[in-house]
C-alpha cells in the first residue's frame, strides 16, 4: 500500500505540533535533561548515577506514539483500536487506554480476537507491525488503518520478500512469539525462526550431518512455516532478523549459515544456496547496545535496566551486563522498587519475576542506568527519584 491509499495512513495527520505539548508533559523530564547537561553523571548523597550515552525513546517509538495521539485527535468521535501494545512500555499503553483507545483482546495462546472491530472503525498498527493475515482482515472490514510500523521493521520485510521471490527459506533470528517476528514470518512462505546461536548450531549440524527429521520438527514446531520440511527447505536459505536482537549474535548466525552452506554445496554454488542478512538491526537498538558496552567498562556497583518486561531490546541490554558478571536488575518502572528495600525484577528469557531484598546497599554506590528504546525519560526519572529517596532512608 502507498502512504495515502484509501483508508490507509502512514504519515500521521499533520497534528504533531498540536500533540507535542501533551507528549512533552507526559514523557519528558527536567531531571534527565539535567543529567544530559552534566555528561550523564549525577551525585546525590551517597549515590552516583552514570547514565548510558544512548538510552530510552528512539525515533521510531517517538513516531509511533505521536501518531497514536494524532489519531485520537483526528478521529475524536470514532472508536479506535490498537492491534497490540503500541510499544513495550506499560506507562505509554496505559495512557492510550485512558484516551479511550481499545486494545484487541489476546487469548492465553496468543490468538487475537478481532471480532469486536466493526466496519469502518479506526485501527492503529503498532511499531512492531502487523501480519499479512491481520492486514487482510482489517481491509475486509474497511477499517481506517493507521500504520505506525517502524521503518527498520519494514526494511526487514523487503529483504524477506526478496527471499520469497527467489524461493529461499527465511532463517529469522528472533523470538517466534514476538509480534515483530510474527509479522515478518507472515511475509515468507517458508521460514524457520532461531532464537539464538545455540539453535542455529542445531540447524547447521542437521544440514551437514543429518539427523531425526521428527526431532527437528518437534524442536521447532512453533517456529517454522506450515509444511516445513528440513530435507527440502534448508537447501536455499537467507538470513533475516528481528530488529531488536543482539547485532553480534545475528552476525554470528549469518556467518555460521554461510560457512555451513559452503561446506555443503561448495564455493562455486554458494550464491544459489545462501543470502547474507545484510545490516537490519535498527540503529537505535545498536546505539543502545554500544552505549551499554561503554557503560559496563566503568566501575559500577550495580546496573538498573529500565524497560517493559516484554521488551526484547531491553532484555538484550541486561544480557550485556550479565556477560560481565555485573549485578543488574531489569525493572519496568518505579513501582518495581518496593517498600523495605525490595526490588521486583526479571532475567532475560525468564517468564517469572524475582523479588530481591536489600538490593540497595549502604555507603557510597555508583549505579549504571540504561533504558530500552520504548522507555520515556519520565519513567527513568521516577526510578532515579525513588532510588535517591530509598538511599536517604537507609
Amino acid at each position: 500500500m502507498t502512504q495515502t491509499q484509501g483508508h490507509y495512513h502512514r504519515k500521521g495527520f499533520g497534528l504533531k505540533e498540536e500533540v507535542g505539548v501533551e507528549l512533552k508533559s507526559a514523557y519528558e523530564s527536567e531531571l534527565i535533561t539535567e543529567l544530559r547537561a552534566h555528561d550523564n553523571t549525577m551525585t546525590r548523597g551517597n549515590i552516583t548515577i552514570r547514565l548510558a550515552e544512548a538510552f530510552g525513546f528512539c525515533w521510531g517509538v517517538d513516531r509511533a506514539v505521536s501518531m497514536a495521539y494524532e489519531t485520537r485527535r483526528h478521529f475524536p468521535e470514532k472508536r479506535i483500536w490498537i492491534t497490540n501494545e503500541i510499544i513495550h512500555n506499560p506507562v505509554v499503553n496505559n495512557n492510550l487506554r485512558a484516551m479511550n483507545i481499545d486494545f484487541v483482546p489476546v487469548a492465553i495462546d496468543g490468538v487475537k480476537d478481532f471480532s469486536g472491530i466493526k466496519e469502518g472503525e479506526v485501527v492503529i498498527l503498532p511499531a512492531f507491525g502487523a501480519s499479512v493475515q491481520e492486514m487482510q482482515l482489517l481491509e475486509e472490514k474497511q477499517c481506517e488503518i493507521v500504520d505506525t510500523t517502524c521503518p527498520w521493521v519494514s526494511r526487514v520485510w523487503v529483504r524477506v520478500g526478496k527471499f520469497e521471490e527467489m524461493d529461499f527459506t527465511a532463517i529469522i533470528h528472533g523470538k517466534y512469539n514476538h509480534e515483530e517476528t510474527i509479522a515478518t514470518s507472515s511475509r515468507s512462505k517458508h521460514y524457520l525462526i532461531v532464537q539464538n546461536l545455540e539453535e542455529a548450531h542445531f540447524v547447521c549440524n542437521y544440514l551437514l550431518q543429518g539427523g531425526s527429521r521428527d526431532l527437528f520438527l518437534e524442536k521447532f514446531k512453533s517456529a517454522c512455516s506450515n509444511g516445513f520440511d528440513p530435507e527440502i527447505h534448508l537447501n536455499k536459505v537467507g538470513v533475516a532478523n528481528q530488529t531488536t536482537m543482539l547485532k553480534g549474535e545475528t552476525e554470528q548466525i549469518g556467518k555460521l549459515f554461510e560457512q555451513t552452506m559452503l561446506k555443503k554445496f561448495g564455493p562455486e554454488s554458494i550464491d544459489k544456496h545462501f543470502l547474507s542478512p545484510g545490516d537490519t538491526i535498527c540503529d537505535a537498538t545498536q546505539e543502545r547496545q554500544d552505549a551499554m558496552l561503554k557503560l559496563v567498562d566503568h566501575h559500577l556497583d550495580l546496573i538498573l535496566v529500565i524497560g517493559g518486561f516484554n521488551s526484547s531490546n531491553t532484555g538484550h541490554l541486561q544480557e550485556i551486563a550479565n556477560s560481565r558478571n555485573l549485578v543488574s536488575y531489569h525493572i519496568d518502572g518505579p513501582d518495581c522498587i518496593g517498600p523495605g528495600n525490595t526490588i521486583l525484577h526479571k532475567q532475560p528469557n525468564d517468564k517469572n519475576y524475582q523479588t530481591t531484598s536489600d538490593w540497595l546497599k549502604q555507603g557510597q554506590l555508583t549505579i549504571g542506568i540504561t533504558a530500552g528504546a520504548s522507555t520515556p525519560d519520565q519513567v527513568i526519572a521516577e526510578v532515579l527519584k525513588k532510588t535517591f529517596e530509598l538511599a536517604e532512608s537507609l
